[in-house]
């Protein structure tokens, strides 16, 4: 597996990636995004961020790189990287399908981005996205499982999706919703020829939202690589929108509350990769921060409190605006 080449990987970061939802389109869901990426937001710009986000990751230790075709322009802007870096051959690049950007960079879309599990839509973002990374593809991941999903049921998908794994590109899922552990037991079950299809999940895991938690222990014990999203709750674990408690924890520790928020989730034994959704420098210096945070039980027992019921936290996600 591409994964292997992380966990031969000896930098305190190596168990942090970078996610390019928030850089690789104008108009996203996370807090504080009028200051993170002010006016100028043309595809150049978002081009050149992202490119300094990747460089900067790269010199300090991170190795796996998240895009999806949903996610704007990222995978473009991530490809344009790699081809600019031809001798990088220690990365892991992943990706994702089953939504289509549908806000043709605009802000103010009446719809960003729509969801299709189905074949049709999985062949031609697979050619899409080939296009792009060719063979630097390491892995392609189902994009927000949830267990209605007809991904997991859909016989001839997971042929082709096996098909592509016989070619050397790993199969993932991620989830979202507040039902994340029943998609993530329900893909555990799904094989091909008696194999098991997928070997990464993705799910979102934060101080707020801990209910994949079993889910992801299980599959991390059925060999499944775990990557976890949204560490941040897109932007209610950092400053200055934190709870009292994480700020607390965090001037106790003399780093930032996002650096916190992330080491509470790599303290996990079945997290293989937490990723930064960082939009600026400062944030990634900040969030890599996490590798060198040791918190003790009093302050884990603090933390513990912030834990929201999954329907009231996935409710006020969705609440949260485009902008």
């Amino acid at each position: 597996m591409p994964f292997a080449r992380l966990a031969t990987a000896t930098t305190p970061t190596s168990h942090l990636g970078l996610g390019l939802a928030a850089v690789g389109r104008p108009g996203y869901i996370n807090l504080g995004r009028e200051k993170d990426l002010g006016e100028t937001r043309t595809v150049e710009a978002l081009r050149t961020r992202t490119h300094e986000l990747l460089d900067a990751a790269y010199a300090q230790g991170v190795r796996y790189f998240d895009a999806a075709r949903s996610y704007g322009r990222s995978e473009e802007f991530l490809a344009d990287w790699l081809t600019a870096h031809p001798d990088l051959d220690d990365i892991v690049v992943g990706s994702k399908w089953g939504y289509t950007y549908t806000a043709d960079w605009t802000t103010d879309a009446e719809k960003h981005e729509v969801k299709d599990h189905g074949v049709g839509t999985y062949e031609r973002q697979r050619a899409e996205t080939a296009s792009l990374f060719g063979d630097r593809l390491d892995l392609y991941q189902i994009h927000s499982v949830t267990p209605d999903s007809p991904a997991l049921t859909d016989k001839e998908l997971h042929a082709r999706l096996a098909e592509l794994a016989a070619t050397g590109v790993t199969v993932g899922f991620s989830t979202s919703g507040p039902a994340q552990a029943d998609a993530i037991r329900a893909a555990l079950t799904v094989t091909v020829d008696g194999e098991p299809l997928f070997r990464t999940v993705q799910s979102t895991y934060n101080a707020l939202e801990t209910s994949a938690g079993p889910a992801l222990t299980e599959a991390h014990d059925a060999g499944l690589t775990v990557i976890v999203k949204e560490g941040m709750a897109n932007g209610r674990l950092a400053e200055p929108y934190a709870p009292d408690a994480l700020k607390a924890v965090a001037q106790e520790t003399s780093l930032g509350a996002d650096a916190v928020a992330l080491a509470l989730i790599l303290r996990q034994s079945w997290a293989g990769v937490v990723l930064s959704g960082a939009a600026t420098l400062e944030q990634l210096a900040s969030n890599l921060h996490a590798a060198a945070v040791d918190l003790d039980e009093d302050q884990l027992a603090r933390l513990a409190t912030l834990v929201e019921e999954p329907g009231a936290y996935w409710a006020r996600r969705g609440r949260l605006p485009w902008h």
